[in-house]
């Protein structure tokens, strides 16, 4: 049972654990300058990092996403994940990458204790591959999305940031590449965030075409599991992979909400586009001090708003993705 409830009963199970924010793409809705430090970074550490998710686990907390940045990024990836997965309690260890390292180390990754993972595939095509994250790659990513499913991982998601102009034709060519694969396509809604404005004009496009596209072409919406994150998932009996939706602009989006993020930083963050967040990191150094911990955070979840102000424009104070794991 989650003893992490906010005022407006919902119930907490799924932790976004961001290791880092460093990132090695150049993505146009995140970080199109690339990753610029703001002086020594300190990120949690492996010890820091066993400490929050033993905190979390206590408290009713079944699964933990590793994310960024790009998480592969530090060298410590591996104990990290393993030591997630030794937590008692964590049942899940997924993670998001931009499958820079996957084909390499992926292998290893399962055999610490990941269970899942999500890949950023924007486009199939190589050329638009490179103009939206900045790097020439594709080839690469989709290998590591092979040695993925080789290396005994059931099913991969892939996500895509549904971009206007750039990306939203490509639906046949991602729909064909899916037929046969045990992939979940997640079309992301482009969201609006602190340094993004213009790009989100140009941009911006709703989800909604596309699940009616998908409804048309006979897919079927699914229910949603407990420890699910915020997608709508689609299923089709002539196609072995999936399709999901996260549209953040879609009424009763954060209806659903079971997701608490805590930074590289060591912050709680209530909502992906909240405020400043609550410090824990004071309370990380020493196993000691988890009650004080545990207790810091229940009361921080009592300010958790009903849901995200980004119809009205405001994406607190979040400026690009990167900074808090998306």
């Amino acid at each position: 049972m989650s003893l992490l409830v906010d005022g407006h009963a919902r119930r907490f199970h799924y932790l976004r654990l961001s290791v880092t924010e460093v990132c090695n793409f150049r993505c146009t809705y995140c970080l199109p300058d690339g990753y610029q430090p703001q002086g020594r970074n300190h990120f949690l550490t492996l010890d820091e990092i066993g400490r929050v998710t033993r905190a979390f686990a206590a408290m009713g907390t079944r699964k933990v996403r590793l994310t960024g940045g790009e998480p592969s990024l530090r060298r410590d990836f591996t104990d990290i994940i393993r030591t997630v997965a030794q937590t008692p309690g964590i049942t899940q260890v997924a993670m998001t990458t931009n499958g820079y390292r996957l084909k390499e180390r992926v292998a290893e990754w399962r055999e610490a204790g990941l269970t899942s993972l999500n890949v950023s595939v924007d486009s199939l095509d190589a050329r638009q591959f490179h103009r939206i994250t900045g790097e020439d790659k594709l080839a690469e990513v989709m290998a590591g999305i092979d040695a993925a499913l080789a290396a005994g991982f059931e099913r991969v998601k892939v996500n895509a940031v549904l971009l206007k102009g750039l990306n939203d034709s490509e639906l046949t060519t991602f729909l064909t590449w899916i037929k046969d694969l045990p992939i979940e396509l997640r079309f992301i809604e482009l969201m609006q965030t602190g340094e993004m404005d213009d790009l989100f004009t140009r941009h911006h496009a709703s989800g909604e075409v596309l699940k009616g596209q998908l409804l048309d072409g006979g897919w079927v919406q699914q229910l949603r599991a407990l420890d699910a994150g915020p997608a709508q998932v689609f299923t089709h009996p002539d196609y072995r992979g999936g399709i999901g939706l996260i549209m953040p602009y879609s009424k009763d989006f954060c209806a659903g909400c079971n997701r608490l993020r805590v930074s590289s930083h060591g912050k709680l963050h209530l909502c992906l586009f909240g405020d400043e967040g609550v410090v824990l990191r004071d309370l990380l150094a020493a196993d000691d001090q988890r009650e004080a911990l545990m207790a810091r955070v229940q009361q921080a979840l009592g300010h958790k708003l009903a849901t995200h102000r980004l119809h009205q424009g405001d994406s607190g104070t979040t400026p690009h993705l990167a900074s808090l794991g998306g």
